[in-house]
């Protein structure tokens, strides 16, 4: 009797699984946030993929960014040399699928483009992104989460 038991037990979970490989794209988890200099680092693992061979990935956030003309002794001038951008910044990736019907995988957010105009010998540099709202969508099924943390920020202390 155990024996039929456990064999039961065995199909159900090969059933179970050949239903997720076979076609219900889910995210493993919450796709992960972090920070890499001013930018959001999205990883996720994707699974029940099934035969496709590549999925469409978008990761996108909402970015509120300063930037700062810095001079060579890294030092920021008392003028008013500073840009505020605000903007949604997204990023696009293909990628195959494995033979289990997995993806694991991450694609970069990057700051806002900035316009600031430096004088002289001074270059911009970022002193500050806050991103929010960040989100990976599987663009190939339709599947969308939000990230864990679902909010970073990025604090460069160019300028005291």
């Amino acid at each position: 009797m155990q024996h039929k038991h456990a064999l039961c037990l065995l199909g159900l979970t090969v059933v179970a699984t050949t239903a997720i490989a076979l076609g219900r794209p889910q995210f493993l988890r919450a796709p992960s946030a972090s920070l890499g200099s001013p930018k959001v680092i999205v990883k996720w693992t994707e699974v029940g993929l099934g035969s496709v061979d590549t999925v469409s990935y978008v990761a996108n956030a909402t970015a509120a960014a300063r930037y700062q003309c810095v001079n060579r002794g890294n030092n920021c001038p008392a003028a008013s040399n500073k840009q505020d951008v605000l903007a949604n910044v997204s990023v696009g990736g293909t990628f195959s699928v494995d033979k289990n019907g997995r993806i694991s995988e991450s694609l970069i957010i990057p700051a806002p483009p900035g316009s600031l105009v430096c004088p002289g010998n001074q270059v911009v540099g970022v002193e500050s992104v806050v991103f929010t709202d960040i989100r990976l969508t599987d663009v190939t099924n339709g599947v969308s989460s939000p990230t864990n943390p679902s909010s970073l920020s990025y604090n460069a202390r160019v300028c005291p």
